[in-house]
């Protein structure tokens, strides 16, 4: 309410009754204030009273139940860990095995790389060598062609041996 509409309640209540009545009012108004006033004080501590025990009642029972979801919650999680756990051991016992064997089968693949690494090395090595002494023999005859119609039956059969060598040194 606001201050004009007080204003006018005040108005209305001394034209309709009267300066010399609103004391009286005044004084019965205040009267029933304080009855309707004690009346609400003893229903609200009647109230709080009775209900007392069962807010003390709802607030064990909310406790209890935090308490227990609590505990609940406490062993889900550690169940939860054991299996967790219990899975994590299963699977190294699994992989283990596995992945010893492949580090031992990556272990043997790479020795037989370098031992046929090595191999192929020396097979061009010794191809090298043959073609190099081919090369020169060839060069010598260009050279000397008067030494060339003496040995070339000699030489030849050298090369055709060499060559024969090294591919049957190659093939095995």
């Amino acid at each position: 309410m606001s201050g004009q509409e007080i204003f006018v309640i005040i108005l209305v209540i001394l034209v309709l009754f009267g300066a010399d009545k609103l004391p009286e009012m005044a004084k019965t108004f205040g009267k029933s204030m304080r009855d309707f006033k004690r009346a609400t004080d003893d229903i609200r501590r009647e109230l709080e009273t009775s209900t007392q025990d069962i807010r003390k009642d709802l607030n064990e029972v909310t406790s209890s139940i935090k308490s227990d979801v609590s505990e609940l919650s406490d062993k889900i999680t550690r169940d939860v860990n054991e299996v967790s756990e219990s899975i994590q051991n299963d699977m190294n016992d699994i992989t283990s095995p596995a992945r010893q064997e492949m580090s031992e089968l990556s272990d043997r693949i790479q020795s037989d790389i370098s031992e046929v690494s090595e191999k192929i090395e020396t097979d061009l090595s010794e191809v090298n060598k043959n073609i190099t002494e081919d090369l020169n023999e060839v060069k010598e005859k260009i050279d000397n062609p008067e030494n060339a119609g003496s040995d070339e039956s000699g030489s030849n059969r050298n090369t055709q041996d060499n060559g024969e060598n090294y591919y049957k040194e190659y093939s095995d």
